[in-house]
């Protein structure tokens, strides 16, 4: 295959991940990994590494990058996880798409084209429903914006309940979507023009709201900005001003968390208003 000239950016938790950079010219490693072979090995093949926190995710590896290379950042950029091959796209479809130019999802897992598509068995079967997931197409996963994931208790949320309360934290007039378009996963190919639309501090702004902990396991909030990612990599909306302002930022926090807290600690007394109206208490 041929190298492409595409920057590779990738987030690496214990793997040895050759098989991506065979495919360009230049790359970084952000490595979290918690095994010392790896660690060993990375060093022995000397692959181009930062050592960095694992946060238990991947986007704060990448905002990290932006934040600390952005007066030269490579024209395009893969953003990548060392395991995502055979877990979020087929080498298949990457070797596809890996030298695109252009804003791309890596995401590709043909085993749930029938279920997700308008028609089963390969449009000639019945018509599936319109669910609270579908893929819009064959690399474009659409998810209810319900915030489902919010409530796992194996990922805590800190600061917002949910993207609506996120978009609205982020923009000045967001459009809340009813459906939200994402790479699950995370992993994309980007320009650099695309991220030069925000300043170095909106991103480092971003991870203050994934770096906070990983126990039991990463924060909601990951989870919430995965699913924004082409929002934040394509919208015209314009951002209120905390987010390019670190101080404003980390003083606008504390409102946030009170607001959560605020919401949890009158949980039972809306659900007993609701449930008094609809006759099931007295």
């Amino acid at each position: 295959m041929t190298r492409t000239t595409n920057f590779f950016l990738i987030h690496n938790f214990n793997t040895i991940p050759t098989e991506l950079t065979e495919l360009c010219e230049d790359y970084i490693l952000y490595d979290c990994s918690n095994d010392m072979n790896v660690k060993k090995k990375l060093a022995e093949y000397n692959f181009k590494v930062k050592y960095v926190e694992n946060t238990g995710h991947n986007i704060t590896s990448y905002f990290s990058y932006f934040a600390e290379n952005y007066d030269h950042l490579p024209e395009v950029i893969c953003l990548l996880k060392g395991n995502m091959i055979g877990r979020h796209c087929s080498m298949e479809f990457f070797r596809e798409v890996y030298d695109n130019k252009s804003f791309t999802f890596l995401y590709d897992e043909k085993q749930y084209w029938d279920r997700y598509a308008k028609f089963t068995n390969g449009g000639n079967g019945n018509k599936n429903a319109v669910g609270t997931t579908f893929l819009a197409m064959e690399n474009v996963y659409v998810e209810k914006n319900d915030s489902w994931y919010a409530d796992s208790p194996n990922h805590p949320k800190k600061y917002f309940n949910d993207v609506d309360d996120l978009l609205r934290f982020i923009y000045k007039y967001p459009m809340i979507p009813q459906y939200l378009a994402f790479s699950p996963g995370a992993c994309f190919i980007v320009r650099r023009e695309q991220i030069l639309r925000h300043g170095r501090n909106f991103y480092l702004n971003l991870n203050k709201l994934m770096n906070y902990g990983t126990a039991p396991n990463f924060p909601s909030e990951a989870h919430q900005i995965e699913r924004i990612l082409p929002i934040i990599f394509t919208s015209l909306g314009e951002v209120n001003p905390w987010m390019e302002d670190e101080k404003l930022f980390d003083k606008k926090l504390p409102e946030c968390s009170a607001y959560i807290q605020y919401k949890y600690e009158n949980r039972e007394r809306r659900f007993k208003k609701l449930r008094k109206m609809l006759g099931l208490i007295k």
